[in-house]
């Protein structure tokens, strides 16, 4: 297997640039995912490690080999897409041969290679079935087949589950991440749903207009994010955001009510009283009535029971809050009630830049 180096990598469309300057390392071995929201340029990225896109400038490696200039069956990769892209006239076993049928591989290392490929995905009942006799996931596990008995040096996914309904998903992104241990091969991995990314991923890319926002193991972006993008594109329900002013040791809301700054930012605040700042806090860290140290009035709009918690979508100063509470707590739409939650679990953000402090 190989890393992958991008330097300084850009990509215009005639005068428009998706991808302005990108510069990532991906390690031998490490299951990387790109992740962001439509048009962020992670697909764009991926199908320039793949040899589908030129790039506008910059340099891709491979292991030792700059393969910026070589055509895609030169760059030893291995793509899985998101529809498939199975031959219907063809059977299980016919598709994921084709490939090493056409560069002339012996017939018994073909057959040999299919039976390997076909134990490890499950896929050995279905060998003489055609596409239209199975379901996604074994479709899925088709194209991923034919993908393994190439050898390649890097796999590249393209949003391979977003056909799958919900339970396979789930089923399939265990599968990849099993694969990827027995394998242990270099992956990138390109999806829109941050719950595959955090789930999945060695360490997650974080993407926004053709940039790196931040690049980090699941946790890490969870505990830590760089900045208000991250913070609200990481985590569901996502985080919520009260603007505030930094008071002394406080930080006043719209409404007046002053909440403790936590005593890990005390120090980078120091001194900057008047400055304007946002306050992120996740739904699943606050809890319904006055357990916590610092109590907030919240007025519920809708209810959402889940069965192992509720939701409560509502206000909290004037701003949009989702707080996830007790499934017995009893909160009513449009009556005020009480939340509580522990001020060190707050996130602070400069307003004006949407850095973390």
């Amino acid at each position: 297997m190989a890393r992958v180096r991008l330097e300084a990598v850009t990509k215009s469309y005639g005068d428009v640039p998706v991808i302005p300057s990108l510069d990532l390392e991906i390690a031998d071995r490490e299951f990387v995912v790109l992740v962001g929201p439509s048009g962020c340029g992670k697909t764009t990225t991926l199908r320039m490690i793949a040899g589908l896109e030129a790039a506008s400038g910059g340099t891709i490696r491979i292991g030792d080999r700059d393969v910026t200039q070589l055509r895609p069956g030169l760059r030893n990769c291995a793509m899985v897409f998101q529809n498939y892209a199975l031959y219907p006239h063809m059977t299980v076993r016919e598709n994921i041969g084709y490939g090493m049928k056409v560069r002339g591989e012996p017939k018994a290392a073909i057959d040999g290679k299919i039976k390997d490929a076909a134990r490890i995905l499950g896929l050995d009942p279905y060998l003489d079935r055609r596409p239209k006799q199975l379901s996604g996931g074994q479709r899925q596990r088709v194209a991923i087949g034919r993908a393994i008995v190439r050898d390649p040096d890097v796999f590249l996914f393209d949003e391979p589950l977003s056909n799958l309904d919900a339970k396979l998903r789930i089923e399939m992104r265990a599968e990849i991440k099993a694969l990827h241990r027995r394998l242990k091969t270099t992956i990138v991995y390109v999806t829109h749903d941050q719950v595959e990314a955090m789930t999945m991923a060695d360490r997650v890319v974080v993407m926004n207009q053709g940039r790196i926002e931040q690049a980090a193991e699941p946790l890490t972006l969870y505990e830590r994010p760089a900045n208000l993008f991250v913070a609200a594109f990481i985590g569901a329900p996502s985080m919520n955001f009260l603007p505030a002013i930094l008071v002394g040791d406080g930080l006043r809301l719209a409404d007046g009510t002053i909440l403790p700054v936590p005593t890990a930012k005390r120090a980078a605040l120091a001194g900057r009283d008047g400055l304007a700042v946002t306050i992120g806090l996740r739904p699943e860290h606050v809890a319904g009535g006055a357990a916590g140290p610092v109590t907030l009035p919240i007025l519920p709009r809708v209810i959402e029971p889940l069965g192992a918690h509720t939701l409560i979508l509502g206000e909290v100063a004037g701003a949009r809050f989702t707080a996830q509470v007790d499934a017995h707590f009893p909160a009513q739409p449009d009556e005020p009630t009480t939340i509580s939650l522990d001020p060190e679990r707050l996130h602070l953000f400069e307003t004006e830049n949407g850095r973390a402090v």
